[in-house]
């Protein structure tokens, strides 16, 4: 996937630090992933997550909370409610490049602040939101931290441990995150959201998720994601819940740069990748790519890909048609197509004014009770597929300019 880095300015005379996830085809929504507390954008789940979702055709946005990552602003003075206005100035900018009606997905205590920040949010802005992992009430984040909560509170400020790092605190930190009430802000919450949870989350228990899911109002969905760990640290996890999660939001998120199904033949646009390619037919959307070997995001087949395999379907349709056709017992074809190019002789070829290419065709019949008459006259319908004509036939390529 294509990665733009950012810089979003905010209010508060600072930037913050984010990378866009770009789909390699068209953008089909866009969206905001909140990492959890004291992570950076470049958490793996933050990726992973991310990216999943640019594969699914939504423009992901991951950022660094103020103070932590790339982004200015002092964490330790920070608190809850910094995270609040981080999202909403961030959502104010991904509007601003792909439209209203964006989707907020929030991990942990990003979940948390995604859901506060959400209905903070202009009404159009939000049009889903999605949580993985999230605590039911914001002083739930309080237990990470290792020091004298106390001594902060009385002094003003301590330093402290989360997660193996030292953070100089304030008393400021301290109340900001303990002043909210979460599960009425998300009673009064009025968008589509799914929430995803981990029943064997040892560090924001499943609870926590019930406790969420009974404050907030329909429409709502459950994601259970059996078998993972809080961060989401195995890639398999955190791609399962970011392609549950497009496929959810796709209900709502208003699509993007759609182009209109062709009626005939096929419709093909450039993405944004470097060679990311979405094609349409009349029902479906397909993405071809090139290798990463070779610059490309190896999103989809490559256009030879696609070559191979309109010979490949065609001849496999035709042999199935026939053998139905006349009641033979043939229980699949198996087509397998390469592609060769003599280089020195394509060129010569070329110079000549003709082509040098070949198509490797391979065919593998399965049926136990076919005879061998029945399988040489398979073997030549073969031959016969349509695509295999347009091939081997005079093709001309005619082009012209669109107005």
């Amino acid at each position: 996937m294509p990665t733009e880095t950012l810089s979003i300015p905010t209010t508060r005379g600072y930037a913050l630090a984010g990378s866009l996830e770009l789909p390699a085809g068209l953008v089909r929504g866009a969206a905001i992933y909140a990492h959890c507390f004291t992570c950076t954008r470049q958490s793996k789940a933050a990726v992973a997550v991310s990216q999943a979702l640019a594969r699914e055709g939504i423009a992901t946005l991951r950022f660094d909370f103020s103070g932590l990552g790339g982004s200015g602003g002092d964490f330790g003075s920070a608190g809850f409610a910094s995270d609040i206005e981080d999202l909403i100035e961030a959502a104010g900018f991904l509007c601003g490049r792909f439209g209203d009606g964006i989707l907020l997905v929030g991990h942990s205590l990003g979940g948390a602040a995604v859901l506060v920040a959400a209905g903070m949010l202009e009404p159009g802005k939000v049009a889903a939101v999605a949580t993985i992992g999230a605590p039911a009430d914001i002083p739930h984040v309080l237990g990470n931290i290792r020091g004298d909560l106390e001594a902060v509170e009385r002094d003003g400020t301590g330093e402290v441990e989360i997660d193996g790092r030292r953070y100089n605190l304030s008393r400021e930190f301290l109340e900001r995150t303990r002043q909210i009430d979460l599960l009425a802000e998300v009673a009064k919450l009025r968008l589509p959201l799914m929430i995803c949870h981990s029943p064997t989350d040892d560090v924001v228990g499943l609870e926590n998720a019930s406790k969420l899911f009974l404050a907030a109002r329909h429409p709502k969905s459950f994601l259970s994601l059996a078998g993972a760990d809080h961060l989401l640290l195995d890639a398999a996890d955190a791609d399962f819940a970011a392609g549950m999660i497009a496929q959810w939001a796709g209900r709502y998120l208003p699509l993007r740069e759609q182009l209109s199904m062709p009626d005939e033949g096929v419709v093909v646009r450039t993405g944004h990748g470097r060679f990311g390619t979405e094609v349409h037919t009349r029902s479906h959307r397909l993405i071809a790519d090139e290798p990463v070997s070779v610059g490309g995001g190896d999103a989809g087949p490559t256009p030879y890909d696609f070559l191979l395999a309109a010979l490949g379907t065609c001849t496999a349709m035709t042999m199935k048609m026939y053998a139905d056709g006349q009641e033979w017992p043939l229980l699949s074809a198996e087509v397998a197509v390469t592609h060769e190019r003599n280089h020195r002789a394509h060129e010569q070829a070329m110079e000549a004014g003709g082509r040098v290419q070949a198509l490797h065709r391979r065919i593998a019949l399965t049926g136990p009770d076919l005879t061998d008459e029945q399988r040489e006259e398979l073997m030549e319908i073969a031959d016969k597929c349509p695509v295999h004509r347009t091939l081997e036939g005079e093709l001309h390529i005619h082009t012209e300019a669109a107005g």
